[in-house]
């Protein structure tokens, strides 16, 4: 065993394999540029096979619930402390959680939503042009937006990365378009390449992330193309960022404000998206 690991460029024939054959070569940090080219240009065949040519990327937590499970989860953990009469703090708390995700799980049927009405107008158009939702693979807010696209009986996008913790693809993504990413740059130039519209939902560290590379992005004029962003669920979102005092602390220009638009419902993000992806690409 030692040996064939430590000759990996033979075969068992003892013929030295080629250099693109070679998997110990390729897992090396010398083939790190021809791994991250592998993640550009086999997307790039999968896309164009399948006529994938623009997207609406949706981003938001992977951890909230979707409404059923949530409320489920709720109601069990109150019948459980109306059974005791003590409740500790800590089945207490449990309660609070189950709570929270019971309210923010709103925020998943509403990307379901969202993703329906898109998909269903997109099918509708009569030239050909089909904006495909695209999300980041996982579950969450990210299920939401692949499982409204395949209710609404179109495909859709998971761009989905190997994580330390396990995130699994979720189920509603079209398989041919289900992607597994080793590098986050090349993962986040893929959201980029395709969008023309992009969703934010409430989500957290890698959501805020996403959104302010893009928003920078645009900003900065490195993304050229009409590019409409919707913050949606903006009583969390003017909690978590207070864009006014960027401003005020002149650390953005009022006009950098006009790059996003905050929705609170899917009938009106999606009238928003309509009128800005028919002006801009139809």
């Amino acid at each position: 065993m030692a040996a064939k690991k430590k000759h990996a460029h033979l075969n068992h024939k003892n013929i030295p394999v080629k250099a693109f054959e070679n998997l110990e070569f390729l897992h090396s940090p010398e083939a790190r540029t021809i791994r991250m080219l592998s993640e550009l240009h086999e997307p790039l065949r999968r896309f164009r096979k399948m006529g994938v040519r623009d997207t609406v990327v949706f981003y938001g937590s992977a951890r909230t619930p979707d409404p059923e499970t949530a409320q489920k989860r709720y109601r069990e953990l109150r019948k459980k402390v109306g059974a005791e009469k003590n409740p500790s703090r800590k089945l207490l708390q449990t309660l609070e959680y189950a709570k929270i995700n019971l309210d923010m799980s709103q925020y998943y049927g509403d990307a379901m939503q969202l993703a329906y009405l898109l998909t269903k107008w997109s099918r509708s158009l009569s030239d050909g042009k089909r904006f495909i939702v695209c999300s980041g693979g996982g579950p969450g807010m990210m299920e939401a937006a692949n499982r409204g696209a395949k209710k609404a009986g179109g495909p859709s996008i998971g761009l989905n990365i190997e994580l330390p913790f396990e995130q699994i693809p979720n189920r509603y993504i079209t398989p041919e378009l289900n992607f597994e990413f080793h590098y986050f740059f090349m993962r986040k130039f893929w959201f980029a390449y395709l969008a023309k519209a992009l969703v934010v939902f409430p989500g957290g560290f890698g959501t805020l992330d996403e959104l302010f590379e893009i928003l920078t992005l645009v900003q900065t004029k490195k993304i050229e193309k009409p590019l409409s962003i919707v913050i949606y669920g903006s009583e969390y979102w003017k909690e978590v960022i207070n864009f006014d005092t960027m401003v005020r602390h002149h650390m953005v220009s009022p006009e950098d404000l006009s790059l996003f638009h905050f929705a609170d419902t899917p009938e009106s993000a999606f009238e928003y998206l309509k009128k800005q992806l028919t002006k801009n690409y139809l």
